[in-house]
């Protein structure tokens, strides 16, 4: 049954031997494998054609091809990743380049949530120029905060900044900070305000069960880009790092409830954290601070650590991940794994979609069109080794290109 089924599935009738047909898997893995490390464009890609336990824990990767301008990611699907391509850059003002993947992994429940939006607002305070905005979204206790910051948190990011004020046409970099700090803390309160009460409404504005809203919440980590500042603010566990001239400068950093001044924060508020498979608030919950979660209020926090930094010419990318991704990838690694795909010497011409037949048949009618870009093929292998060393949250990866991003 084997060999017939080989012999179908293939299309090859020559030699279905139980050996030649692994010799033929062995060739595969490793012109792939070297693919990967040596950026050979002419080795074969990734293959979907795995065994079912494998496919579960993939989830399902996705090729969309490229398409206009404002590319909406918000509120993927629970079971689906994709790979989500960059806009082409073609004016001094253009969007920049990015890639998106979001894979449910070995975690039962999709709960993360991606936001992109490219050319968010033109606000007063940033003299009328674009203003680009990505976020990550790790829900737990349901997907309910995740998915409603997700569709919401932007538009309260436009609101704020849209009302800030310039009140002189050339503003001190410190006005300027203060500023951007001001809108993203009051954007995540407004967040946490709604995700905290509008389940508690008569009229509820989303369609939760209110008992299981009490006991949602999610991490949020939020970048604005623009042409001269980066601004990261960071609730939870998710985390931003940015790649300056080879080394990982993080941009947040991680709220855990065994962090010494986060323990202060809590046991002062009245909490505890216990030790129930890692540090805890209260034995429950392994995020210190998050939107959401009406039960464990005031312990858990909702006020985010904001960074503002000037943007320089060493800037290379910008990374945004679920704690999927950081608890089994340092900073540094995952840094230079992204560099190396964005760099020109780097495999952009590997298509990660190219299944196993495809192979076989050297070929599968992939265009140019298909090709990832690379900032798409850096998030996705960045995924992908996070589940290859066994990470068992969901994963969601960002990965933003600043050499090929507007100044």
């Amino acid at each position: 049954m084997t060999e017939i089924y080989r012999t179908i599935s293939t299309g090859r009738r020559d030699d279905v031997s139980p050996s030649k047909c692994r010799e033929r898997r062995r060739r595969r893995i490793e012109m792939r494998r070297q693919a990967a490390v040596f950026g050979d464009p002419n080795s074969s890609s990734s293959s979907k054609s795995r065994d079912r336990t494998e496919q579960e824990v993939y989830s399902r990767f996705s090729l969309v091809r490229k398409q206009p301008r404002r590319t909406e990611i918000g509120g993927l699907p629970a079971d689906i990743g994709g790979f989500f391509p960059s806009p082409t850059k073609s004016g001094p003002e253009d969007e920049p380049m990015y890639g998106v993947v979001s894979v449910m992994g070995r975690s039962r429940n999709m709960e993360d949530r991606v936001t992109v939006k490219p050319n968010l607002c033109r606000p007063e305070v940033n003299r009328q120029r674009p203003v680009h905005f990505f976020a990550v979204y790790d829900g737990h206790g349901g997907s309910q905060v995740s998915t409603m910051c997700s569709t919401t948190m932007h538009t309260l990011v436009r609101e704020e900044v849209e009302q800030t004020e310039c009140k002189t046409e050339e503003e001190g970099n410190d006005v300027v900070e203060k500023k951007w700090k001001g809108v993203m803390k009051r954007s995540f309160e407004r967040m946490d305000e709604l995700a905290t009460y509008v389940c508690e409404t008569t009229v509820s504005l989303c369609s939760c069960d209110p008992r299981e809203a009490a006991i949602s919440g999610s991490t949020a980590v939020a970048a604005v880009l623009t042409q001269e500042h980066i601004i990261v603010a960071n609730t939870g566990d998710s985390r931003a790092v940015l790649c300056r001239s080879g080394v990982a400068v993080p941009l947040s950093n991680d709220h855990k409830p065994d962090r010494p001044d986060e323990r202060a924060r809590i046991e002062a508020a009245g909490g505890r954290v216990l030790v129930v498979d890692g540090a805890r608030v209260e034995g429950i919950l392994a995020t210190s601070r998050a939107i959401g979660d009406r039960y464990l209020k005031p312990m858990v926090a909702w006020e985010p650590e904001v960074t503002f930094m000037r943007r320089e010419s060493g800037d290379e990318c910008l990374i945004l991940a679920s704690d999927g991704l950081w608890d089994v990838l340092s900073s540094q690694l995952a840094g230079d794994i992204a560099r190396f795909c964005l760099c020109e010497e780097g495999p952009s011409s590997l298509d990660l979609n190219r299944t196993a037949e495809e192979d076989d048949n050297g070929g599968g009618g992939g265009g140019s069109e298909q090709i990832p870009s690379r900032s798409v093929l850096a998030a996705t292998l960045l995924t992908r080794l996070a589940l290859g060393r066994q990470s068992s949250d969901n994963i969601s990866v960002i990965v933003i290109d600043l050499k090929n991003s507007s100044r």
